[in-house]
């Protein structure tokens, strides 16, 4: 089974897609065509850059075999560092 990755903006979206294209080992060119958008608009989403469609992340998702899944926010040390004190 696949490693769950976090994700709680833009950009850590863009990021996990972009590690999920590289562990398919495909280029963004060839996503972009197997999803129908454009290879500008893949690198745009990698980059987390705003303004991005949640159609064209639904559409990237489908083109890497990948699913949205919708849980409570987890509670990291990271996120709460002043409750240890």
């Amino acid at each position: 089974m696949a490693r769950q990755q976090i994700a709680r903006n833009a950009k850590q979206v863009g990021e996990a897609i972009r590690r999920q294209r590289r562990l398919q080992e495909m280029q963004q060119t060839e996503l972009a065509e197997k999803s129908g958008l454009r290879q500008a608009t893949i690198s745009a989403l990698e980059s987390g850059a705003p303004g991005t469609h949640l159609r064209t992340v639904f559409d990237v998702l489908a083109a890497l075999g990948l699913e949205l899944v919708i849980q409570p926010r987890s509670r990291g040390l990271q996120e709460n560092i002043e409750d240890l004190f």
